[in-house]
């Protein structure tokens, strides 16, 4: 078998829903890899069972800090958005008007050029 193939069945291994046939169980005595992989699963596992056992008592206030900083958070986001949305209304206002300026100059430089062009009557 494969390290792919055992790496697939350790999780349930582990937790006792699956039992490994005489192949797999070879293999992961002999692969370092897959007997590492075992271990992780087994340390996750208990990890794990000692959360159900443990019950936390939140510091006093830690609910009315969170919220806090939540909304302080939510401040500092809505004032970076009208900032950098001020910035793009900035920045198109100046490309607006270096366009129009671009037009003028244009304009005025067609004109300039229609009345060189006209023939004098003689």
């Amino acid at each position: 078998m494969q390290c792919d193939d055992i790496a697939r069945l350790l999780p349930a291994a582990v937790d006792g829903g699956v039992t490994l046939d005489a192949s797999a169980r070879r293999h992961v005595e002999t692969c370092l890899r897959c007997q590492a992989e075992l271990a992780r699963y087994r340390k996750m596992l208990r990890g794990l069972q000692l959360l159900r056992t443990r019950y936390l008592e939140p510091a006093p206030g830690l609910l009315a800090q969170t919220f806090a900083a939540i909304e302080q958070a939510g401040e500092r986001r809505a004032v970076r958005s009208l900032v950098s949305g001020r910035r793009l209304a900035y920045a198109g206002a100046i490309g607006g008007a270096a366009v129009a300026a671009g037009a003028t100059a244009a304009a005025v430089l067609v004109h300039r050029s229609r009345r060189r062009t006209v023939p004098v009557a003689s």
